[in-house]
């Protein structure tokens, strides 16, 4: 195990640099934190290309037992003073491991099977309904996750986080067109179905059994006008309340888990 002591050296300076959207899309590169997270990154078994450590990790709960782990795989692993390991922590109390990881990018066309029950995000912006949209959308079986280019990104900590350790079990798909990748997916008999205040339909009242693509909008103004027109089907979900309308993630959750129970009910 190899020991920093400089904030100064290269590998600390590589981290600092992460925490840039810049540096993550140059360097193809992410960094997650924290026991529980780097030991589902190793369970999935995920190109992890360095771990730092904290010289207090082995007295944290589960320490001692990740600590192990790491030594039974071929990782450079790095130890750090913990002050110099809270410098380059995203969190406020970090557990003391810290993993860089190499991206894995998915086209579109590697992703499609049998069932199609896709989630598309339009221009998605915050880190919290980013993160627990991918972590519901893994719950309810989700074949992918398809982000437009107007979305949060994706590596972002805030959002790494919010999914807890789901970005690493559902293709994550970029799509420089969205309309063009839509158009693609209903050329397959794949329906589009859009979360959206003007639907004709409540959200309970459609046949999700065919391949299914459930897309949600941005936080302030919905869904696209391009995306909007483009879409088999307009949904609603009803309110009985004085709120003009639902948290994105909240949203999301409720259309994906009624495609979940469309498609597991006798």
């Amino acid at each position: 195990m190899n020991y920093i002591s400089s904030s100064q050296n290269q590998i600390i300076k590589e981290v600092r640099c992460l925490k840039d959207k810049k540096h993550r899309d140059a360097k193809k590169m992410f960094f997650i934190e924290g026991i529980r997270f780097v030991q589902e990154a190793m369970e999935e078994n995920v190109n992890i290309l360095k771990i730092l450590i904290s010289e207090k990790l082995e007295y944290l709960n589960g320490g001692k037992q990740i600590l192990k782990s790491i030594k039974q795989r071929d990782i450079p692993v790095f130890e750090l003073s913990d002050k110099l390991f809270k410098e380059i922590s995203d969190t406020d109390n970090p557990q003391g491991i810290l993993a860089i990881i190499n991206m894995k990018e998915y086209l579109l066309y590697d992703v499609f099977d049998d069932k199609n029950f896709f989630i598309v995000l339009d221009s998605i912006q915050d880190p919290g309904n980013m993160g627990t949209i991918i972590r519901t959308a893994d719950a309810a079986g989700a074949t992918a996750v398809l982000i437009s280019k107007g979305c949060v990104d994706v590596y972002n900590p805030k959002v790494l986080r919010s999914t807890m350790g789901s970005i690493f079990h559902l293709p994550i798909c970029f799509c420089k067109d969205m309309v063009k990748d839509l158009q693609d997916m209903k050329n397959r008999g794949i329906k589009l179905c859009a979360a959206h205040l003007e639907g004709q339909l409540n959200y309970y009242d459609l046949n999700y059994k065919d391949n299914v693509a459930v897309i949600v909008g941005n936080e302030a103004n919905g869904v696209s006008d391009s995306i909007r027109e483009i879409s088999t089907d307009l949904v609603k979900i009803p309110m009985e309340g004085g709120a003009e309308s639902l948290n994105a993630s909240v949203a999301a959750g409720l259309l994906m888990f009624e495609v979940m129970r469309n498609r597991v009910k006798k």
